[in-house]
């Protein structure tokens, strides 16, 4: 019953933020639940590691394998960080009158709704529940993302829940395509379980399946945030809140790449492979298009939006070019770019709410005026341009590897040019940023909350690039082997 503990407490963190949001310990409250349920995570993550997979209930309602407990403890580390990150940050918020103690309240229950609907869509056997548990994540995001209530933010949240509605659309009918394709060879009951289709995925009628994972692939590639459907993403990013922002990015992308990975452990055995070439075409396509968004941009949080997608695509490509190294290096991506993209988000937030801007022309000398924020938004910069000797650069090498490894030497180059050309552009601006003279204006210090959730993430982006922690590598050689046919 360890994943019903982690539903409950993550819903009476929201629920004990909000209603107490007049009282200071709220901060406390909601904090304290979000470490708890990432306990929890840690211990259902090692029970399906060691032990197998974790099923409750009568057509497997609840169903965590390797691959879901993956993205699950992603979701409550990013989410407990920035729960933390959060009370320093909407404190500042209060203190300068830009928000009131209610709307406090209302930010922390639907900040933990919002965890709570991924780690739902991680838990689901049933493909129909997934795309429901996907749908709740748009709607409680959108929510986040309009929280400000300025024109832009609410233009924002339109956006992206017009954008997100008809992708999710698509993937809905991707859905009852990939349903069809099971019906001749199996009880039409169990023809929406993910793994009942793993098992006869080569019985599978291979037109219907090929048809269904191209609309699931458009359909969740647009909230993963996939070129040409990423328009909505660089708008929320910017007017969401930073912790929101991190969440978004950090885990809310990957959620979504999930329920595609899901679909694609099916298409690619019916297709003996061939469901690997969309991967690879829609993966440097995502890369390609952030190249000249990052080269002229003006905004701070909407340069690190475009730099998801970029991200996004080297994930979803590397999982085109398969096999143990190609995979490996794709869970080893996800979880370093959730690490890295949070810790940047949160540098980011904190230099805009203490500079009252996010444009990048605006803001100079962060090293000076905020001594510890300005180190980290360097590291994390250089880090999630792929510097080494950080933890992305690691995964990208491995991921270049991999391109090679499967043949596709011409698409490893391609890739390779593009993250030096954005690594260039996004070295510019933040150097910009970061040296300089010193704001005329007072800039208040960094609060101890936000320090802290910095701090935790910044061990990962150093310590990743150099040594790849034990629990990692087998929960990541755990999901590996979902996509090899491995249901435990």
């Amino acid at each position: 019953m360890l994943a019903i503990g982690l539903f409950v407490v993550t819903l009476l963190s929201g629920a004990l933020g909000g209603l107490f949001s007049r009282h200071k310990f709220a901060d406390f409250l909601q904090a304290t639940g979000s470490f708890v349920s990432l306990l929890l995570a840690g211990w259902i993550a090692k029970i399906v590691i060691f032990d197998g997979n974790i099923l409750i209930y009568s057509d497997h309602l609840i169903y965590i394998d390797a691959l879901g407990a993956f993205n699950i403890m992603l979701i409550a580390m990013v989410g407990f960080v920035a729960a933390v990150y959060s009370v320093g940050y909407m404190r500042y918020e209060v203190a300068e009158g830009f928000i009131t103690r209610v709307q406090l309240g209302r930010y922390y229950f639907f900040f933990h709704c919002f965890i709570l609907s991924m780690l739902w869509v991680s838990s689901v056997d049933n493909l129909g529940m997934l795309w429901v548990g996907i749908e709740l994540t748009t709607l409680i995001s959108a929510l986040l993302v309009s929280f400000y209530g300025t024109q832009h933010a609410l233009e924002a949240a339109w956006k992206y829940l017009i954008m997100g509605v008809v992708g999710i659309g698509f993937a809905l009918l991707g859905i009852v395509f990939l349903y069809m394709s099971g019906l001749n060879t199996m009880n039409p009951a169990a023809a929406l379980q993910w793994s009942s289709l793993m098992v006869v995925a080569d019985q599978l009628n291979p037109q219907w399946v090929e048809i269904g994972f191209i609309f699931i692939l458009i359909g969740f590639g647009t909230k993963a945030g996939l070129a040409p459907m990423h328009f909505w993403l660089p708008d929320a990013h910017s007017q969401a809140p930073a912790p929101v922002s991190a969440v978004l990015s950090g885990v809310l992308l990957n959620t979504a790449l999930y329920g595609i990975f899901r679909i694609f452990a099916i298409a690619n055995l019916t297709l003996h492979g061939q469901a690997a070439k969309y991967l690879i075409g829609f993966g440097l396509f995502s890369i390609a298009v952030t190249v000249p968004f990052i080269m002229v941009q003006k905004d701070l949080k909407r340069m690190l939006a475009f730099s998801s997608v970029e991200h996004m695509g080297i994930i979803t490509l590397a999982v085109g070019f398969g096999g143990p190294l190609g995979l490996y290096g794709a869970f080893l991506h996800m979880f370093n770019h959730s690490m890295t993209k949070s810790l940047l988000f949160f540098a980011a937030g904190d230099v805009a709410q203490k500079y009252h801007t996010k444009f990048m022309d605006r803001i100079f000398g962060v090293l000076k005026a905020l001594p510890f924020t300005g180190i980290v938004m360097l590291i994390a910069a250089f880090g999630v341009a792929g510097a080494p000797p950080f933890s992305i650069f690691l995964s990208e090498f491995t991921i270049m590897l991999a391109g090679a490894a499967s043949g596709n030497i011409f698409a490893a180059g391609i890739f390779a040019l593009l993250i030096v050309l954005i690594f260039a552009g996004m070295s510019y601006y933040v150097l910009k940023m970061a040296f300089g003279k010193m704001p005329v204006r007072t800039v208040h210090q960094t609060d101890f909350w936000m320090k802290t959730a910095m701090s935790i993430l910044l061990v990962f982006v150093i310590v990743g690039g150099l040594y790849v922690p034990d629990p990692l590598v087998y929960a990541i050689h755990a999901a590996v082997a979902i996509f090899q046919g491995g249901i435990k």
